[in-house]
């Protein structure tokens, strides 16, 4: 895509105007989207579109499909009337063309970004777009850049060595990378739809697969369709074969309950397990790892009313990737998990999730000046967040007094344990200062 796209500038006298014209539409699309969306249907469309299991099945097929395409399975080629089509309309087409290769890698990239700038954009559902508009621009702007630069200086380009031998390996290599990255998307279709087909052991354990093949592959143990034996291996091969080979080995003890914080929030959660029955335990605690005791705000809080603690709301999400990372390497901290389970009542609220609420509790309200539908539980959360706390990025905390008034400005994603003690100790020192 990388190579199409700059080819497609370059071929023509006027580099500099295609190039402008380039990072133009790839900024334009990725920012307008954005807005665009936000301010039509409203905050909650990007859970709806990073979160919802159709979509992320989708993805999981098509990038199975390019993985295979990439490892020599089959060609993947536009029909020849296309491309005779788009040499014949070279010169009225070639701006047009631009376009829909800046739309293709703008709603791709939108899809995995949106719930990390869905704070920002909450914004826009409110009438003010500055922030989300610099917010989103920011992320056009990193994206369009390498374009805009090898089409400027196409000599940068044409100086990357020539195809062969070691492209093919490059595209066995993304094609193993591909296909395993599919199966993150197939795990947040089935911790979403919560299924339990793909828990914690059985994802890693795809991974050790594909990266101990990819190490294998760069060792000249295995050959693909397009592969011609290697006599020798160079150092740069062998080296990367290492590190692949490393991982897999470092990954393995993860099929046993091991943490594996090197990867940390990209597998499924340490209670989404064959091990642990997909449950939170009775005291907080899972192999270490601090759970939430209610998954319910009204339970939560009349428990936090009868022991006289406050509440610490956690906004979350079954495919959040920022959410597993605060719960695997911030919350197993002493301090941390002896606050959360001790000093505070930790109620987890998860924004996708797609139990249907019963009828007499679902409704339609208005945020923003647009319609807000509450037909499951997590639009039920969603909604609290949005309007309550005007936000909709994941995770989200805030610090609850138990008439559900915030004692602390809330926080997000921040892996630093420090931070998110100070938050802590903050909100319970106000509210133990009131009460």
């Amino acid at each position: 895509f990388f190579s199409g796209f700059t080819s497609s500038m370059m071929q023509t006298p006027s580099i500099t105007s295609l190039t402008s014209f380039g990072g133009f539409f790839i900024i334009f699309i990725y920012t307008g989207l954005g807005l665009l969306l936000t301010a039509v249907f409203g905050v909650d469309i990007l859970n709806v579109i990073s979160t919802d299991p159709y979509f992320n099945l989708g993805l999981f097929l098509l990038l199975i499909i390019f993985g295979a395409s990439f490892l020599g399975a089959f060609e993947i080629q536009l029909p020849t009337s296309w491309a005779n089509k788009t040499d014949e309309a070279a010169d009225k087409g070639g701006l047009l063309g631009i376009f829909f290769m800046a739309a293709t890698l703008a709603i791709v990239s939108f899809s995995c970004t949106g719930p990390l700038v869905g704070s920002a954009l909450a914004g826009a559902a409110t009438g003010s777009f500055a922030a989300p508009t610099a917010v989103m621009f920011g992320f056009s702007l990193a994206l369009s850049l390498p374009f805009m630069l090898f089409s400027a200086f196409p000599g940068w380009l044409n100086s990357l060595p020539q195809s062969g031998g070691w492209l093919n390996s490059v595209k066995v290599v993304l094609g193993l990378l591909e296909i395993g990255f599919a199966f993150k998307f197939l795990s947040n279709a089935d911790l979403v739809l919560q299924l339990g087909l793909l828990q914690r052991e059985l994802f890693i354990a795809i991974w050790v697969g594909i990266v101990l093949c990819i190490a294998f592959y760069l060792f000249g143990w295995i050959l693909f369709p397009h592969d011609s034996k290697t006599e020798r291996i160079g150092v740069f091969r062998f080296s990367m074969g290492l590190v692949f080979f490393t991982l897999g080995i470092y990954l393995i003890p993860g099929m046993w309950g091991a943490p594996v914080k090197l990867i940390s929030g990209f597998p499924p959660p340490m209670f989404y397990s064959e091990w642990s029955g997909g449950g939170s335990s009775d005291e907080g605690h899972s192999s270490g790892h601090v759970e939430a005791r209610f998954t319910d705000y009204e339970e939560g809080m009349a428990a936090a009313v009868a022991e006289g603690k406050p509440v610490v709301l956690d906004f979350t999400g079954w495919a959040c990737v920022n959410c597993r990372k605060m719960e695997e390497q911030v919350w197993p901290n002493t301090q941390v998990a002896s606050m959360l389970t001790e000093d505070v009542v930790l109620i987890s609220l998860y924004v996708d999730e797609r139990k249907e609420l019963p009828a007499a509790e679902q409704r339609e309200e208005v945020y923003g000046g647009k319609a807000f539908k509450i037909k499951t539980v997590g639009n039920k959360w969603s909604y609290l967040q949005a309007s309550q706390f005007n936000t909709n990025s994941q995770p989200f905390y805030v610090l609850l007094d138990h008439d559900g008034e915030p004692v602390a400005e809330g926080v997000g994603y921040d892996p630093d344990p420090e931070v998110f003690i100070d938050f802590l100790k903050d909100g319970i020192d106000k509210f133990n200062a009131v009460q």
